[in-house]
């Protein structure tokens, strides 16, 4: 017999949900699955088991579970979900608690109650049979990261002071009992804002979290209540909208949602009748070339899914541009890692049909930054960044406003002149392009985006403000 285990990262998200099992009794369990859940079929069969249990660890923000796509799936196998600090879901669940075990041929997954980021989070330790006692790997959840913890905020003001408690209690009274030797297999990974600042690799060791992670470093609860706060960024506004889907529980889709092609004139009736947001996937230097007047661009990367859903409405259906139609459902498929699956139409034939209609084109100018450092005294500049990020550093006389606070569009608190040249700047130029195709949408008359954006302005050896 040979254990199954098998992690499964989902890009963009940072999201890591795990197969593991038994290929003697055949049986497996799926950990946190995300929708798009044909990749856990696969390695079912791959490895000869059957996928029996369904577990989640909490209920979650930043992603649309998997849960109940998958358990259609499979027949109706059941969803086990945390019954502590009395959880409501709004779909059938098995309730588990802490102490409960589950036994997956000589592989034991015990529940531990782990709250702190929400109130009913678990972890799942990981034993052999005879030796259940003596955990040798444990599924984190959210509750503890590689390099980091989970936000204890997500559930407004005023619950975050609650949560953070119990966070402390967590990470001191459970994380921190356990051997050095224990294997953390986390929820996320780096570029999930669940948690401040989560570290690159995909797994850890407690006695390497011990030494190196900072909320572990804390013995007064004063002080790491002031640490927690401090470190963490800005709440993303699918968040909360995510966590109410996935309590009641998100309808099986079965697959991509199915996006119906317009041809250009009738995208372009589509996108006048002004009831649906018009969304360019392309990347930020074909879009400067080109688009549709009051298209936003959110390029094509693996952190599409991040920046979709905290930038778009979900009360709006989407119009889609993208750059290559052959890669359509796999960028369906980022929308619904968040949620969005209401579509009005993508743009058949892309921009080449648009262009040989001979219909209306906007133009975004890039400004490099050789050419803003010479220039700079003819640009208003805006830092669309972090707050964290901006601390830090800035080019000197920049304004600031994080891109996603731009999403229901520009307000007079920037103090920007509409009709004289905005240069918008990020860290790399793709937050940028997102804030500057707003500000163009808006109404601002001379906009640039700064491709390379800070990189580039430090490469090029140009001073920053600290």
């Amino acid at each position: 017999m040979t254990m199954v285990f098998e992690k499964i990262q989902t890009a963009g998200i940072a999201q890591l949900s795990y197969l593991i099992g038994d290929d003697g009794s055949q049986t497996a369990a799926v950990v946190d699955p995300r929708p798009g859940v044909e990749v856990y079929l696969q390695l079912a069969r791959k490895h000869g088991v059957t996928i029996t249990h369904l577990f989640e660890t909490h209920i979650h923000a930043d992603f649309m579970s998997g849960a109940r796509e998958l358990s259609a799936q499979l027949g109706g196998a059941p969803i086990y979900a945390s019954g502590e600090q009395d959880a409501k879901y709004g779909f059938d669940v098995e309730r588990i608690h802490g102490g409960d075990q589950f036994t997956f041929g000589s592989v034991v997954l015990t529940v531990r109650h782990t709250p702190g980021h929400t109130p009913e989070h678990v972890s799942y330790e990981l034993a052999e049979k005879d030796r259940i006692d003596d955990p040798w790997g444990v599924f984190t959840g959210d509750s503890l990261f590689v390099g980091s913890a989970g936000r204890p905020d997500l559930l407004g003001e005023q619950e975050t002071d609650e949560l953070t408690k119990q966070l402390f209690h967590t990470l001191r009274d459970y994380y921190l009992k356990l051997d050095d030797g224990v294997i953390i297999y986390p929820c996320h990974g780096a570029g999930s804002a669940c948690g401040a600042d989560i570290g690159e690799r995909p797994m850890s060791t407690i006695a390497y979290e011990r030494r190196t992670n900072d909320f572990l470093q804390y013995d007064d609860l004063e002080e790491f209540k002031k640490f927690v706060k401090e470190g963490a960024p800005p709440v993303p506004q699918h968040y909360p909208i995510l966590k109410k889907v996935n309590a009641k529980g998100p309808e099986p889709i079965g697959c991509a949602p199915a996006v119906t092609g317009l041809p250009p004139e009738e995208f372009q009736e589509a996108h006048n009748k002004g009831k649906a947001q018009l969304v360019d996937t392309r990347q930020m230097l074909a879009f400067g070339g080109g688009h549709i007047p009051g298209a936003v661009n959110i390029g094509d990367r693996p952190e599409l899914s991040v920046w979709v859903g905290d930038m778009l409405s979900y009360e709006k259906p989407i119009l889609l541009v993208v750059e290559d139609e052959s890669q359509l459902e796999r960028i369906i498929w980022h929308f619904a890692y968040v949620g969005l699956t209401d579509y009005a139409g993508y743009l058949a034939g892309g921009m080449k049909a648009w262009d040989n209609a001979g219909l209306p084109l906007e133009t975004l100018p890039q400004v490099p930054v050789r050419q803003l450092a010479e220039e700079k005294g003819r640009f208003q500049l805006l830092d669309v960044r972090s707050p964290a990020e901006y601390e830090k550093d800035r080019i000197a006389g920049a304004k600031h406003k994080f891109v996603s606070e731009l999403r229901e569009g520009v307000n007079g608190e920037l103090d920007l002149d509409r009709q004289q040249p905005v240069a918008v700047y990020c860290g790399s130029g793709y937050r940028a392009s997102i804030a500057a195709s707003i500000l163009q949408r808006d109404g601002f008359e001379k906009v640039y985006n700064v491709p390379g954006s800070m990189q580039a302005w430090k490469n090029a050896g140009f001073d920053v403000e600290k």
